[in-house]
Protein backbone atom coordinates (compact mmCIF):
# COMPACT_ATOMS: atom_id res chain seq x y z
CA UNK A 1 0.00 0.00 0.00
CA UNK A 2 1.15 3.57 -0.72
CA UNK A 3 1.81 6.27 2.10
CA UNK A 4 0.50 9.36 1.01
CA UNK A 5 2.59 12.15 1.99
CA UNK A 6 3.04 15.63 0.75
CA UNK A 7 7.04 16.52 0.27
CA UNK A 8 6.96 19.69 1.83
CA UNK A 9 6.11 17.73 5.18
CA UNK A 10 8.40 15.47 4.70
CA UNK A 11 11.25 18.57 3.99
CA UNK A 12 10.11 19.79 7.66
CA UNK A 13 10.40 16.48 9.35
CA UNK A 14 14.33 16.07 7.68
CA UNK A 15 15.27 19.40 9.02
CA UNK A 16 13.83 19.04 12.21
CA UNK A 17 15.88 15.44 12.21
CA UNK A 18 19.02 17.21 10.98
CA UNK A 19 18.56 19.45 13.74
CA UNK A 20 18.35 16.79 16.55
CA UNK A 21 21.50 15.30 15.11
CA UNK A 22 23.23 18.92 15.28
CA UNK A 23 22.33 19.45 18.85
CA UNK A 24 22.84 16.00 19.97
CA UNK A 25 26.77 17.13 18.59
CA UNK A 26 26.87 20.67 20.73
CA UNK A 27 25.60 19.20 23.45
CA UNK A 28 28.06 16.56 23.24
CA UNK A 29 30.79 18.89 23.48
CA UNK A 30 29.52 19.37 26.76
CA UNK A 31 28.65 16.53 28.16
CA UNK A 32 30.64 12.82 27.64
CA UNK A 33 27.52 11.66 25.65
CA UNK A 34 29.53 9.71 22.71
CA UNK A 35 30.07 6.95 25.37
CA UNK A 36 26.05 6.23 25.09
CA UNK A 37 27.17 4.92 21.45
CA UNK A 38 26.50 1.33 20.07
CA UNK A 39 29.03 -1.12 21.95
CA UNK A 40 28.96 -4.89 20.17
CA UNK A 41 28.00 -7.67 22.54
CA UNK A 42 27.82 -5.40 25.32
CA UNK A 43 23.99 -4.90 27.21
CA UNK A 44 25.45 -1.16 28.12
CA UNK A 45 25.71 -1.31 24.34
CA UNK A 46 22.25 -1.78 23.39
CA UNK A 47 20.78 1.52 23.85
CA UNK A 48 23.46 2.59 21.20
CA UNK A 49 21.45 0.84 18.90
CA UNK A 50 19.31 4.10 18.80
CA UNK A 51 21.43 6.62 19.99
CA UNK A 52 24.79 6.14 17.51
CA UNK A 53 22.82 7.88 14.60
CA UNK A 54 22.63 10.96 16.66
CA UNK A 55 26.11 10.97 17.92
CA UNK A 56 29.29 12.28 15.95
CA UNK A 57 33.11 12.39 16.65
CA UNK A 58 33.70 15.92 15.34
CA UNK A 59 32.93 18.44 13.51
CA UNK A 60 34.18 16.57 9.90
CA UNK A 61 32.16 13.84 11.05
CA UNK A 62 28.85 15.30 11.28
CA UNK A 63 29.21 17.50 8.40
CA UNK A 64 30.57 13.61 6.46
CA UNK A 65 27.03 12.50 7.33
CA UNK A 66 24.78 15.55 7.31
CA UNK A 67 25.26 16.19 3.43
CA UNK A 68 24.40 12.57 1.86
CA UNK A 69 21.57 12.12 4.77
CA UNK A 70 20.19 15.33 3.78
CA UNK A 71 20.06 14.23 0.59
CA UNK A 72 19.24 10.70 0.83
CA UNK A 73 16.07 11.75 2.80
CA UNK A 74 15.19 14.29 0.25
CA UNK A 75 15.18 11.54 -2.08
CA UNK A 76 13.29 9.47 -0.18
CA UNK A 77 10.35 11.86 0.31
CA UNK A 78 9.59 12.17 -2.62
CA UNK A 79 8.94 8.15 -2.89
CA UNK A 80 5.33 6.60 -2.12
CA UNK A 81 7.08 4.84 0.82
CA UNK A 82 6.44 6.08 4.79
CA UNK A 83 9.92 7.38 5.12
CA UNK A 84 9.73 7.36 9.24
CA UNK A 85 9.14 3.62 9.18
CA UNK A 86 11.77 3.00 6.58
CA UNK A 87 14.06 5.71 8.71
CA UNK A 88 13.12 3.55 11.77
CA UNK A 89 13.65 0.32 10.18
CA UNK A 90 17.10 0.64 8.96
CA UNK A 91 18.24 2.48 12.26
CA UNK A 92 16.77 -0.42 14.43
CA UNK A 93 17.90 -3.54 12.24
CA UNK A 94 21.30 -1.88 11.04
CA UNK A 95 21.70 -1.58 14.79
CA UNK A 96 21.22 -4.99 15.89
CA UNK A 97 23.50 -6.70 13.07
CA UNK A 98 26.00 -4.01 14.74
CA UNK A 99 25.34 -5.14 17.97
CA UNK A 100 25.74 -8.88 16.88
CA UNK A 101 28.27 -8.56 14.56
CA UNK A 102 29.86 -5.39 14.97
CA UNK A 103 34.12 -4.94 16.07
CA UNK A 104 33.78 -5.90 19.95
CA UNK A 105 35.71 -3.16 22.49
CA UNK A 106 34.72 -0.32 20.16
CA UNK A 107 32.07 1.96 20.55
CA UNK A 108 30.01 2.90 17.21
CA UNK A 109 29.27 6.64 16.32
CA UNK A 110 27.81 8.33 13.48
CA UNK A 111 24.62 8.57 10.68
CA UNK A 112 26.38 7.11 8.18
CA UNK A 113 24.75 3.15 9.09
CA UNK A 114 21.87 4.92 8.09
CA UNK A 115 23.21 6.63 5.55
CA UNK A 116 24.44 3.35 3.88
CA UNK A 117 21.24 1.88 4.77
CA UNK A 118 18.77 4.50 2.76
CA UNK A 119 21.44 4.57 -0.35
CA UNK A 120 21.36 0.75 -0.42
CA UNK A 121 17.37 1.22 0.28
CA UNK A 122 16.66 3.82 -3.03
CA UNK A 123 18.83 1.14 -5.23
CA UNK A 124 17.28 -2.03 -4.31
CA UNK A 125 14.18 -0.71 -4.22
CA UNK A 126 14.32 1.43 -7.69
CA UNK A 127 15.44 -2.22 -9.17
CA UNK A 128 12.75 -4.46 -7.32
CA UNK A 129 10.04 -1.90 -7.99
CA UNK A 130 10.67 -1.62 -11.55
CA UNK A 131 9.11 1.64 -12.52
CA UNK A 132 10.64 4.92 -13.96
CA UNK A 133 10.98 7.00 -11.14
CA UNK A 134 12.33 4.38 -8.54
CA UNK A 135 14.66 3.18 -10.99
CA UNK A 136 16.05 6.83 -11.55
CA UNK A 137 16.21 7.77 -8.31
CA UNK A 138 18.64 4.36 -7.71
CA UNK A 139 20.13 5.29 -10.85
CA UNK A 140 21.08 8.96 -9.31
CA UNK A 141 22.19 7.45 -6.16
CA UNK A 142 24.56 4.90 -8.04
CA UNK A 143 26.06 7.98 -9.81
CA UNK A 144 26.47 9.84 -6.61
CA UNK A 145 27.12 7.19 -3.91
CA UNK A 146 28.43 4.10 -5.70
CA UNK A 147 32.03 3.94 -5.14
CA UNK A 148 31.18 5.58 -1.52
CA UNK A 149 29.02 2.70 -0.76
CA UNK A 150 31.74 -0.15 -2.50
CA UNK A 151 34.61 1.73 -0.38
CA UNK A 152 32.95 2.38 3.02
CA UNK A 153 32.58 -1.15 3.54
CA UNK A 154 36.22 -2.23 2.95
CA UNK A 155 38.22 -2.54 6.29
CA UNK A 156 40.90 -0.03 5.29
CA UNK A 157 40.22 3.04 7.04
CA UNK A 158 41.39 3.47 11.01
CA UNK A 159 38.82 4.66 12.89
CA UNK A 160 35.50 3.94 10.62
CA UNK A 161 33.01 1.48 11.50
CA UNK A 162 33.17 -0.33 8.33
CA UNK A 163 30.83 -2.87 10.10
CA UNK A 164 28.12 0.10 10.96
CA UNK A 165 28.54 0.77 7.10
CA UNK A 166 27.68 -2.69 5.65
CA UNK A 167 25.00 -3.40 8.66
CA UNK A 168 22.70 -0.34 7.42
CA UNK A 169 23.80 -1.31 3.51
CA UNK A 170 22.07 -4.90 4.89
CA UNK A 171 19.59 -3.55 6.88
CA UNK A 172 18.70 -1.06 3.61
CA UNK A 173 18.20 -3.88 1.16
CA UNK A 174 16.19 -5.74 3.65
CA UNK A 175 13.92 -3.23 4.34
CA UNK A 176 13.33 -2.36 0.63
CA UNK A 177 12.92 -6.22 -0.37
CA UNK A 178 10.08 -6.38 2.92
CA UNK A 179 8.35 -3.27 1.24
CA UNK A 180 8.63 -4.39 -2.29
CA UNK A 181 7.06 -8.01 -1.06
CA UNK A 182 4.56 -6.45 0.87
CA UNK A 183 3.15 -4.15 -1.83
CA UNK A 184 3.40 -7.21 -4.27
CA UNK A 185 1.49 -9.70 -1.99
CA UNK A 186 -1.17 -6.92 -1.10
CA UNK A 187 -1.67 -6.44 -5.12
CA UNK A 188 -2.51 -10.51 -5.37
CA UNK A 189 -5.38 -10.78 -3.04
Amino acid sequence: MNHVHKIREELFVIALFIAIIWAFFLFDQVLPLERLGLIPREMEGLFGIITMTFLHADLQHIISNTIPLTVLLSLLAGSQADSKKIVAFIIVLGGILLWIFGRANSIHIGASLLVFGLATFLVVSGLLEKRAIPLLISIIVVIMYGSTLVGGIMPTQQGVSWEGHLMGGIAGAVTAWLLVESRSSLSFR
